[in-house]
């Protein structure tokens, strides 16, 4: 099944047609049935993404890069935590590569009751990663936040549980202006609802943005939305569709742009155990348009 599903996509690369159906990223390798929120850097050299062992007991974020056309074998970035003794989740590059954002309960610099996640980064060196860094109280608060995602004007997406605990979580904003992060706002209507509202991805223009809500119109328990921002204002969200989404669990949206490919997770719950696995698409976001 692995051979025809290979050899679809590269008959479809080799004669110019777009890739209609999800197919499993780098299966076994990397998609071994106990992984999620892959990212890619721009220059496709560098992935990284969760290990959650089937069980999310342990959540570390895996590297892996490509030599000669091929991804190495695994290893444990070198940010996360090997031994297990936080959990770290939702890595995602900046635009320009240089900046790799994650989200993790460990309690540096912090009190150490502390179990929400809260926002990270490393900057990207000639070699390897930088001493991770806080981004400050101003973005983090002692509810949980995850899935940042940046835009070229440094403006930043992600998701925040909400104190009222109405729809569980919203997407907030926090602003770039003159050299300073605002304070993050809502982005309130018509993207956040009383259902739950997580994983925003932006795109490097700040012209779309695609998420995941529970909408109860959707096809599985979350699936994928996109919103276009026209004169400023966000649109009203659109189901991404099947077969994107499915009536499994569709979550962390990733769009490469020079690949011009979709990444995402699935989960599906088994007894005892979730199934979860990247896969990826051709996307094409004029389809999407107004």
């Amino acid at each position: 099944m692995k051979y025809f599903l290979f050899l679809a996509t590269f008959l479809a690369s080799f004669y110019g047609q777009a890739q209609s159906e999800p197919t499993l990223f780098e299966p076994e390798r990397i998609s071994n049935g106990g992984v999620f929120g892959l990212t890619i850097s721009p220059d496709s050299k560098i992935a990284l993404w969760v290990s959650s062992n089937g069980k999310r007991d342990t959540l570390k974020i895996m590297e892996s890069h490509k030599i000669k056309g091929q991804w190495s074998s695994p290893t444990v970035a070198s940010f996360s935590s090997a031994q297990g003794q936080w959990k770290d989740i939702d890595p995602m590059f900046s635009p320009d590569g240089k900046t790799v954002f994650f989200q993790s309960t460990r309690t540096t610099g912090r009190a150490a009751h502390r179990t929400d996640f809260d926002i990270w980064a490393v900057t990207r060196l000639k070699r390897g990663w930088s001493e991770p860094y806080h981004l400050g109280n101003f973005i983090n608060g002692e509810e949980s936040e995850s899935y940042a995602s940046m835009a070229k004007n440094r403006n930043i997406y992600f998701m925040k549980e909400n104190e009222d605990k109405i729809g569980k979580s919203d997407i907030y904003v926090s602003e770039y202006k003159n050299g300073v992060y605002q304070t993050p706002k809502n982005v309130g209507l018509p993207i956040n609802t009383s259902a739950r509202e997580s994983n925003p991805f932006v795109s490097p223009d700040e012209d779309y943005l695609i998420y995941f809500s529970s909408d109860s119109t959707g096809y599985g328990e979350v699936d994928l939305f996109i919103s276009i921002k026209k004169e400023g204002k966000w649109t009203n969200p659109k189901n991404l569709g099947q077969p994107i989404n499915s009536s499994m669990a569709e979550f962390c949206p990733f769009v490469h742009q020079k690949e011009k490919k979709l990444y995402f997770s699935r989960q599906q719950k088994q007894p005892n155990k979730l199934k979860e696995d990247i896969y990826s698409v051709d996307f094409d976001v004029r389809k999407y348009l107004p």
